[in-house]
């Protein structure tokens, strides 16, 4: 085990901001996360797992106790009965890296998810999804190490306790495991999730079914198009993607918002994906409460592509970030009733 001590976390995130770790550990494998464990427990520190820092907000103080960044990597694979096709993943791969790797080898049922910043191991923990694919569809299982026994667990997928963007693993039994390997179950030679309208759009026009390859690609484009792919250089790449949940209303809550909007002789989006599962687009809400895109705030602001993302404009601070979600959530609920609620993870705080 490696220890380092007071490592700044701000370059170890995609928003850039956040003070350091009193200790900080990077794990390959089990043996080296039981010692840091163990080390943390002897001093009585804090522990923090760190995954690919794409989703996060680390505050400005910093964390008090351990950061563990598990890098377990490697990827195996094989092929079942009918088409389904077996990917077991470390938790510390790229999960975009890993994502090319299944279209590769023709294999769907992540393909929508490519450009999505992170790692493995983050994927079962916040459920991740975009343009209609959840990691929830496809997960076999989790490996985790289970802190209250110190033993690893394989959890089924019908144990993770999956919901829109949560899990036991950032609910109930937050803290408990950390996640070492994830196994996916995908379809081989199958055809590609053309659900959302973003997608239909690229393709419209074209004759016969795009391939996995060209989706992938299409996914690619149109994230990078809304600022949602890490590129070196670009303030939009600096932020924790889309800070903020579309909300999921009742009956009741969605006929006082479409009053609401009626009243300023504005209609309410309609998207089949949001639809199905009764939410309401938070882009438009936060756009129609004056935020619009490219809007600043001092070091920080609104994405010039994606209404959702808070970016680093250059030197933000923490504190920068967090009064500007502040300040969307009190206009939001202030206009619509609706609360906001933030999508990252707030460390530190």
């Amino acid at each position: 085990m490696q220890l380092q001590e007071n490592i700044s976390l701000a370059p170890l995130t995609t928003l850039q901001v956040g003070g350091p770790a009193r200790s900080f550990v990077e794990a390959n494998d089990v043996s080296e996360i039981r010692e840091a464990l163990d080390f943390a427990k002897a001093r009585s520190l804090p522990v923090f797992v760190l995954g690919g820092g794409s989703n996060l907000v680390v505050s400005d103080r910093g964390w008090p106790g351990l950061v563990l960044k598990v890098n377990i990597l490697g990827v195996n694979h094989r092929h079942g009965g009918g088409h389904t096709a077996y990917f077991d993943a470390g938790a510390g791969e790229d999960w975009d890296g890993f994502v090319a790797a299944a279209v590769r080898h023709q294999c769907s049922g992540i393909e929508c998810l490519s450009g999505i910043p992170g790692s493995v191991g983050g994927t079962p923990v916040q459920n991740v999804g975009a343009y209609g694919q959840d990691v929830s569809q496809t997960i076999e299982s989790v490996t985790a190490l289970d802190r209250n026994t110190g033993k690893e667990v394989e959890i089924e997928r019908e144990d993770c306790g999956f919901g829109y963007r949560t899990s036991i693993f950032n609910t109930r039994e937050r803290g408990r495991y950390i996640i070492l390997r994830v196994a996916y179950a995908l379809k081989h030679n199958g055809t590609p999730h053309l659900e959302y309208a973003d997608l239909k759009k690229f393709f419209a026009g074209r004759n016969g079914a795009p391939t996995l390859s060209e989706v992938r690609e299409a996914v690619l484009a149109t994230r990078a198009s809304k600022g949602m792919v890490i590129r070196p250089g670009e303030h939009e790449a600096h932020s924790a993607g889309s800070f903020f949940k579309n909300p999921v209303l009742s009956q009741e809550q969605f006929a006082e918002l479409r009053r609401r909007a009626a009243a300023r002789r504005l209609e309410i989006p309609s998207y089949p994906g949001l639809e199905a599962k009764k939410k309401v687009s938070a882009a438009w809400l936060v756009e129609q409460s004056g935020f619009s895109k490219g809007y600043s705030q001092g070091r920080v602001g609104i994405s010039r592509k994606h209404a959702l993302a808070i970016v680093n404009l250059g030197g933000a601070t923490a504190a920068d970030v967090i009064a500007l979600k502040d300040a969307i959530q009190k206009r939001v609920e202030e206009q619509w009733g609706v609360r906001l609620e933030p999508e990252p993870v707030m460390v530190g705080f």
